[in-house]
């Protein structure tokens, strides 16, 4: 029978609220230095570019003058949607490396990004 005082250590709280506040402000500046970045997605073989910054705003689109076709507008639309996915699956998978790589010494954390 147990007497509520078994063998076991109470946790730091001090030592835990410190690695917490640690997190947190790396957690932020983690966040402000992917704000900062850009990454290039592209579709139709490079011939539509696009650049989002970490925040996932565009910032640039470049679009190779043999693809804009007035009769098939519909193809350019399509080419720039993929390049902008292209881009955002780039700093969503930067972001999750990033991040899980920081929460990589927190027990308990595993896939929270």
């Amino acid at each position: 029978m147990s007497n509520g005082k078994g063998g076991g250590k109470m946790p730091d709280l001090g030592a835990l609220m410190k690695q917490a506040q640690k997190l947190q402000a790396d957690v932020q500046k983690a966040q402000e230095e992917l704000a900062q970045m850009t990454v290039d997605g592209a579709s139709g073989g490079g011939m539509v570019t696009v650049t989002v910054n970490g925040q996932h705003d565009v910032v640039k689109i470049k679009i190779d003058k043999t693809v804009v076709d007035p009769s098939d507008i519909g193809m350019l639309e399509d080419l720039v949607t993929a390049a902008i996915n292209n881009a955002n699956a780039k700093v969503r998978e930067i972001s999750k490396e990033r991040m899980s790589k920081m929460m990589g010494g927190m027990p308990g954390m595993p896939g929270l990004f």
